[in-house]
């Protein structure tokens, strides 16, 4: 892909400790890898064409836990390890794209607040709250 071809798209990036945000990214592997911090790893838990891009290897080189993936229940299913970014993925298309407004929305608000996590008698939980404070956020857009 040339440079004059290389296009952005809206994500939700959520970063462990801090409140998920909507940035342009460039739509690039080069990019992508660079927002996750190595190799990419699409991740497609929910019936909506929406995909979590994280680092493949998070969990693996003790990234810090970032984000909680519950089922339609609100049952703890998996912990998401280091950065990690919210795009639409379409069965149809090649390429992630931009969240329409709805599926944003919907995700922001679901991911909005940073998670604690915590072993309990019945197993790990997860804890939204409210960060200290937010440091400013990049635009990984280049």
């Amino acid at each position: 892909m040339t440079e004059e071809n290389r296009t952005t798209m809206r994500v939700i990036l959520c970063k462990p400790d801090e409140r998920a945000t909507v940035v342009k990214i460039e739509d690039s592997l080069e990019s992508m890898q660079n927002v996750v911090g190595g190799l990419i790893e699409e991740y497609m838990p929910w019936e909506d064409e929406v995909a979590i891009i994280c680092n493949e290897e998070g969990k693996m080189n003790g990234l810090p836990l970032n984000r909680g993936i519950t089922d339609e229940d609100g049952h703890l299913q998996d912990i998401i390890a280091g950065d990690f970014f919210i795009c639409y993925a379409p069965i149809e298309s090649e390429r992630f794209l931009s969240l329409p407004p709805e599926l944003e929305e919907k995700y922001l608000e679901k991911f909005e607040l940073p998670e604690i996590f915590f072993r309990t008698k019945d197993g790990i939980r997860a804890e939204k709250y409210v960060p200290r404070q937010q440091e400013s956020m990049r635009d990984y857009a280049r």
